[in-house]
């Protein structure tokens, strides 16, 4: 796995400054720490760092072809390198290298810009055309490999992480404040927008390409399957076809030259992939897990049972919540934007104990919006079933009153209530974005400082559009949605959190033939009852022990709202509750109060909610204050007050 920058300067007649584009590169070190190099042709310039996997004594980068009229930096994994070269061999190409770097470069000479289509894998690559003066910019179909890019002062600027196009030195740090609602909402903005100002990213399955010509373009080169494959299989039979090629997949992301281990949670997915390999590989596999100290949170035992029966060398840690604390400044720099999900920082310190043995590990990311495995599905399944009847058998005024009168229950009572078909529009905006939003928009509406953007811009516009366009019924749109969304999201986290360690993480689940076949198969193989995934539990009926093919879902759970109520209440102090934290959140100060007290006096769980702003207030400070991160974080101290102060909000806080 590597690091790629790169600067264009679109008159041809400049040229590019050399220590800007080292600069660039070198703050991606951690992605790439065995070898760096430079390409400079006047006003283009490419920069890479590398972590050897593949041909590690011939795969420098950026590299060229023999009459020097091509150049590449690339970073990814290509499965099917080794056929794919056979097959250009055959057309006529030479090799130099071993490498799938190489092999990427030769496929554009043969087949240009759709030389896409022939990779199966995971990438993001820079392909500089000195013939045609094009830049050619690709990622891959799901989103594996994070690619940005921004155009400022006649050039364009693009890299694997968003601080190396700030490196440069032209784009100023600046939050985006029209998709701030976005991400209050959803923990991330689904489109090509990032929270920086004039820096945005490549979305997956597209390609970008500047000539003076043409200029830039943007189109995309891959869907996920338009239509839903009716059939007439048993569930055996479906499990059967889905076992050979998940094996295939696996097989095919077993290619390296270096040693390969595994992220093991004792979730299903993960346990699955450490069963199917064993077989597939020499001695035993290493696999590694985390947990935390409260044993709610603890995934450790099922992690070790999973081990033994597969029979693997296991390592684990377990993170302390002052380490986790400790290290998040310095994850949040990593990870460019506010860290979304708590579980990012238990990722970082499983992928740095993975590194002291491996370079390479499989994940399980992805098999959940594959296989309807989330909770929320089947909840909205069930939403949806009942809403029907619901809306038949009461009219509106008497749904409405009832409505009211939910909004007066008790805690628990009114909160399940709420997210239900009784409290919620009856609409898949209603049971599926806003339920389970973190801020939902009436909330935002309610307490934003400035409403504007809100407004102006609907948080769930590019989740919407995926939706709406998805074939099938309400499940396989929500899959098919969440492929594009979320799961892009989760896949930049575990892209950030490995690469942080120097580690590379592949994701066998979401090799995009499979992905193409699962994401046409029938909703009802997937969710049935209330069991998720129920064809994938089929496939593997006899490699995974039962008691995990059994288990609920856990979701890598995090103590954190345990925490903010405990010794670490004074982080909320710092990062949600200060006058230099209130100047700028973008929640009313009134509100915000009223949240943390809420949260205190145990009225309502606003733990993700409290996240999130935490988060965004340290990312403010790195980014836009120009704070180092390990200064972010003020010593940790224990709260000395048992109780929170009481503020008053015009609506109660509790109440969402």
């Amino acid at each position: 796995m590597c690091a790629i920058v790169g600067i264009l300067a679109f008159d041809s007649s400049a040229t590019i400054d050399t220590a800007r584009l080292r600069r660039m590169r070198d703050v991606l070190t951690h992605r790439g720490p065995d070898e760096e190099g430079v390409y400079l042709n006047r006003n283009v310039g490419f920069g890479h760092r590398r972590l050897s996997i593949i041909d590690i004594q011939h795969g420098r980068q950026p590299m060229l072809n023999e009459d020097r009229t091509l150049c590449i930096t690339y970073n990814g994994e290509i499965y099917n390198y080794r056929s794919l070269r056979t097959e250009l061999a055959a057309q006529g190409c030479r090799f130099s290298t071993h490498s799938d770097t190489e092999v990427v470069l030769k496929a554009y000479e043969v087949f240009g810009e759709d030389c896409v289509k022939h990779l199966r894998g995971m990438f993001v690559f820079a392909i500089w055309d000195e013939r045609r003066k094009k830049l050619f910019l690709a990622r891959d179909r799901l989103g594996i490999k994070p690619l940005y890019y921004a155009f400022q002062r006649g050039e364009l600027l693009f890299s694997s992480e968003i601080k190396a196009i700030l490196a440069a030195g032209t784009v100023r740090s600046a939050i985006n404040s029209t998709v701030v609602p976005e991400f209050l909402a959803n923990r991330f903005v689904a489109g090509p927008q990032t929270l920086f100002s004039g820096i945005l990213k490549l979305l997956p399955g597209h390609v970008l390409t500047w000539s003076r010509a043409d200029g830039m373009r943007i189109r995309r080169y891959w869907h996920l399957p338009e239509t839903i494959t009716p059939s007439n299989l048993s569930m055996h039979d479906q499990a059967h076809q889905l076992r050979i090629r998940l094996e295939e997949a696996l097989r095919c992301h077993l290619a390296s030259d270096v040693p390969i281990g595994l992220f093991l949670s004792g979730g299903l997915d993960s346990t699955a992939l450490g069963a199917l390999m064993a077989p597939m590989v020499r001695g035993p596999i290493k696999t590694f897990s985390v947990g935390f100290q409260d044993a709610a949170a603890n995934e450790l035992p099922w992690a070790q049972l999973a081990a033994a029966a597969i029979g693997s060398e296991h390592y684990s840690t377990v993170v302390t919540p002052e380490s986790f604390f400790e290290i998040l400044p310095r994850l949040v720099w990593q990870e460019d934007e506010p860290i979304a999900f708590p579980s990012s920082v238990p990722l970082y310190f499983v992928s740095q104990l993975a590194a002291s043995h491996v370079k390479v590990v499989m994940s399980g990311e992805g098999a959940d919006e594959l296989f309807l495995g989330y909770n929320r599905y089947r909840v909205t399944a069930w939403n949806e079933r009942f809403a029907a009847g619901y809306r038949r058998s009461l009219p509106p005024a008497m749904r409405r009153a009832l409505k009211k009168r939910i909004a007066h229950m008790p805690g628990l009572s009114r909160r399940y209530l709420e997210r239900s078909f009784l409290g919620q529009a009856s609409d898949m905006r209603g049971l599926f974005f806003e339920n389970f939003s973190v801020f939902p928009t009436a909330m935002q509406a309610h307490a934003l400082r400035d409403p504007q953007p809100l407004y102006e811009h609907d948080p769930y516009a590019t989740a919407t559009a995926y939706y709406d366009a998805a074939p099938g019924g309400n499940l396989e749109r929500m899959s098919y949605t969440d492929l594009q969304t979320y799961l892009v999201e989760l896949l930049m986290k575990q892209d950030q959190m490995s690469m942080a360690a120097s580690v590379e993480s592949r994701v066998p689940f979401l090799d995009h033939r499979l992905v193409e076949y699962v994401a046409s198969m029938p909703a009802r193989y997937k969710l049935r009852g209330w069991t998720t995934k129920a064809v994938l539990r089929e496939a593997l009926s006899d490699v995974v022990p039962a008691p995990i093919l059994k288990r609920r879902k856990m979701g890598f759970p995090t103590p954190v709202a345990a925490w903010f109520r405990g010794q670490f209440s004074s982080l909320l102090e710092e990062f949600v509750l200060s006058d230099r934290a209130l100047s700028r959140s973008p929640m009313e100060p009134d509100f915000v109060r009223q949240l943390v007290s809420s949260h205190h006096a145990r009225e309502c769980n606003h733990g993700d909610r409290l996240w999130l702003l935490l988060n965004l207030e340290i990312w403010q400070r790195i980014f836009l204050d120009g704070e180092i991160p390990e200064v972010v974080m003020k010593p940790l101290t224990p709260r000395r007050e048992s109780g929170a102060r009481v503020l008053k909000f015009s609506r109660p806080v509790s109440s969402w």
